[in-house]
């Protein structure tokens, strides 16, 4: 908005990235939401509730798995965006937090703008005909939704299917970075370290102020 840079300097390039090396067109590309604008706030606004209502819900305690999520989702949109002429997929990541937060919570009762009232697991679609009516492509939409149900099928679906398994793994490093370490059951504290041996703190006021 400042005018510090451009949308060309930002905008998804196969060409740029491989060939002139402009790697962080892979992050900047998912960053940019349009100039200023309803479209712009609205983008803001459910990036950041259902961000948070997955963060603080499904992911509690699971922060390398939502980061995780995060990668994959990505990860997936980039390989699309090769293929078709998208230049900035914020909108569809938007999109798949939403869906997959739908998914998971689908007996939660909706309402758009006062005007619809649908369950939770319509609220993407709700969203991609709104997307229309405002005169944008759906195509981002789209792929968001169909980003968000993969992901939801392997990690939710497929795992509890007859024979299905678990294919979403986090990487250990992302827990090493992300989770709060286990405490080892076996572990076994020094003598002076263990709570009966540490003197309480009235213990220690009535020694240094001994009345």
């Amino acid at each position: 908005q400042l005018e510090f840079i451009t949308p060309f300097q930002l905008y998804f390039n196969p060409d740029l990235i491989f060939r002139k090396f402009q790697i962080w067109r892979l992050i900047t590309n998912f960053l940019f939401f349009g100039p200023l604008g309803f479209s712009f706030f609205f983008n803001m606004i459910f990036l950041y509730r259902y961000c948070r209502m997955l963060e603080e819900g499904s992911f509690r305690g699971r922060t390398a798995d939502f980061v995780f999520m995060f990668l994959f989702g990505g990860f997936l949109m980039t390989l699309f965006g090769l293929f078709a002429s998208l230049f900035f997929l914020g909108q569809a990541f938007t999109i798949m937090l939403v869906y997959v937060w739908s998914r998971r919570n689908p007996y939660i009762r909706m309402n758009f703008f006062g005007l619809l009232n649908f369950q939770a697991p319509f609220l993407p679609w709700v969203l991609m005909g709104f997307s229309l009516l405002l005169g944008n492509s759906i195509i981002i939409d789209l792929l968001g939704i169909a980003v968000g149900h993969i992901y939801y099928f392997l990690e939710d679906v497929f795992p509890n299917q007859p024979g299905g398994k678990k294919l979403l793994l986090t990487p250990g490093f992302l827990k090493m970075v992300f989770d709060t370490p286990e405490e080892d059951p076996n572990y076994n504290p020094l003598p002076e370290d263990r709570p009966e041996n540490q003197p309480r703190d009235q213990d220690q006021n009535q020694q240094e102020h001994p009345q």
